[in-house]
């Protein structure tokens, strides 16, 4: 009979110890959308390297091949288009413009604490001579920088996704429940459901300066016209995923639930949510989309200083480079769309069983 070596069996159970925390670490990497980290890290940890690589290739080589031809195609192929303000720039042009925004922020930055620095001096010599009532804070109101304009962006699309979700999902609980509310409800979604950001958008910018009569409230009006457009827009898929989700739990639990005369709160909050939840979140998902879409459209036209302003107004300008930093702004905004997307697949994985990519 052969003796075990204890230092073989230590070595085995370490690598069954990391093996286990690589599979653990695998759902959140798919989450993030680094799915190719797991075989890079199971080929490190010696898992049969040579398998490895193919889920790696496929992963992770072909995405950035791809990525490889497109930047290719694109230098090569846009000199060769010409427009009003020149050829189209290219990847290298581009990310020139990627350095002078930032640049540029970096001087407003600069600017705005040079400010702030001067009106305390201010402030400070007119405190030491006895004239406080002199004194006065000021706001800065220097020239958004790039940055604070993906800031309000990302601020106005959330304050819209909120409502959005505060109004569907009731209703859609409501109509997954009673087919008297769905009944009521489903002409009006096919109706309003389709109708583009541009046609909400003058009803809004009408109802808003009526009632908000000025922007010394809580929010420009700028911004709540654009947050209200995106609301109504990104509203619908949300209530129309709540809805059925409801409508699709299984009937012997909502049998049980009568059985055991479960009131109306306790049998949505005990029963009907947590079954509902991943299509809830489906829908959750699918709404953030629609809002970031609809949401460039809305700042341009209610010149919200966001994003949609930003490329507004270097389409406005005409420059010779406002073609390149209206493409930045295009990465940027498709970038920002996938972060999104990422971090509700992160919550939905938080808060339900199931995991639909």
């Amino acid at each position: 009979m052969t003796a075990i070596d204890p230092d073989t069996l230590s070595r085995e159970a370490r690598k069954e110890r990391l093996f286990s925390r690589i599979n653990k670490a695998d759902s959140w990497f798919q989450v993030l959308g680094l799915a190719w980290l797991t075989p890079v890290l199971k080929a490190l940890a010696g898992d049969n390297p040579k398998a490895q690589m193919k889920d790696i290739w496929q992963l992770l080589g072909v995405p950035l091949l791809a990525i490889a031809l497109f930047l290719t195609a694109w230098a090569v192929l846009a000199p060769k288009v010409q427009t009003s303000l020149g050829a189209v720039p290219g990847p290298a042009q581009v990310w020139e413009q990627v350095g002078n925004l930032h640049a540029d922020a970096v001087r407003e930055r600069e600017k705005e604490a040079a400010f702030f620095e001067r009106q305390e001096a201010r402030n400070a010599e007119f405190i030491a001579n006895g004239q406080p009532e002199r004194v006065r804070e000021r706001a800065y109101t220097g020239k958004p920088t790039y940055y604070n304009q993906i800031w309000t962006s990302i601020k106005t699309v959330f304050f819209g996704f909120l409502i959005a979700s505060v109004v569907a999902i009731p209703l859609g609980i409501a109509a997954g429940l009673s087919k008297t509310a769905n009944a009521a409800l489903n002409p009006l979604i096919q109706i309003f459901k389709p109708v583009s950001p541009l046609a909400w958008l003058p009803i809004v910018t009408m109802i808003v300066s009526a009632v908000y009569a000025s922007n010394d409230g809580l929010f420009s009006k700028s911004f709540l016209i654009s947050a209200i457009t995106v609301t109504l827009c990104s509203l619908w898929p949300t209530l129309i995923n709540t809805a059925l989700g409801v409508s699709s739990i299984d009937k012997d639990l909502v049998s049980v639930s009568r059985v055991l005369k479960m009131g109306t709160w306790t049998k949505i909050t005990k029963l009907v949510l947590p079954s509902a939840l991943p299509l809830i979140f489906t829908g959750l998902r699918l709404s953030l989309g629609v809002g970031w879409m609809v949401l460039i459209a809305a700042e341009m036209l209610a010149q919200n200083p966001g994003l949609g302003k930003f490329v507004w107004d270097e389409f406005q300008n005409g420059s010779s480079q406002s073609l390149a930093k209206i493409m930045v702004a295009v990465f940027t905004i498709g970038i920002i769309g996938f972060l999104l997307d990422r971090v509700m697949y992160a919550l939905q994985s938080m808060f339900t069983f199931t995991n639909n990519r």
